[in-house]
């Protein structure tokens, strides 16, 4: 696969591009990832490209070891005074390779995943490379990192309609690569999508 900073900048440059168009009644727009409107997620996907481990670290401790306070904290300074700024302030950070502490991969999981965040209340499509997909897929299948995804899908067994991929035993649950991806990962919205006797058991883990 094409190295990962790489499909991420290409990626931030696809979302930058999505938004631009946005009333400021769609800026508010809440987004799949709860309590978070649409500019809050875009404002947290620029915390993260301006992140590295010490200013994490630093972060964290200023906000008494508090994940969700450090997250606040950190989309207050990149919302900016208005959504201009909160867009000229992520499209600033499109090629940037900073990352907080962790696995690269989890770094293309943030901008696929919060870009369908925001991109899926909006009505707005867009092309996901399904390698990217499958990659950030296969990485949180076997993780409960901040998104708890492995707890999520215990018992069930996931397949791809549009993808050669599989995992788990259990209850079916049968649905778009990227689907599956979003509901692992806590958004219930994406259970729409899917099919199967363990959808039921999937949405009430979200």
């Amino acid at each position: 696969m094409t190295d990962i900073w790489t499909i991420v900048a290409a990626e931030r440059g696809a979302l930058a591009d999505d938004v631009a168009a946005l009333t400021a009644a769609q800026w508010e727009t809440p987004s799949l990832c709860s309590h978070w409107t649409v500019r809050d997620v875009v404002a947290h996907l620029s915390a993260t490209a301006s992140m590295s481990p010490v200013k994490f670290f630093a972060g964290m401790a200023a906000a008494g070891f508090s994940f969700a306070r450090f997250s606040a904290n950190q989309i207050a300074r990149h919302r900016g005074p208005d959504p201009a700024a909160t867009l000229a302030d992520f499209r600033g950070l499109v090629h940037s390779t900073s990352a907080p502490p962790g696995p690269k991969v989890s770094w293309l999981g943030e901008i696929v995943i919060h870009g369908a965040d925001i991109r899926r209340p909006l009505g707005i499509s867009h092309a996901y490379p399904p390698d990217a997909v499958r990659q950030v897929v296969d990485f949180y299948k076997g993780s409960n990192m901040l998104s708890g995804a492995k707890k999520r899908i215990a018992g069930l067994a996931l397949s791809a309609t549009d993808d050669d991929w599989r995992h788990g035993q259990g209850e079916p649950v049968e649905g778009p690569l990227l689907s599956l991806l979003l509901a692992m990962t806590g958004r219930a919205a994406a259970c729409e999508d899917l099919s199967g006797p363990g959808v039921a058991t999937l949405r009430n883990r979200c």
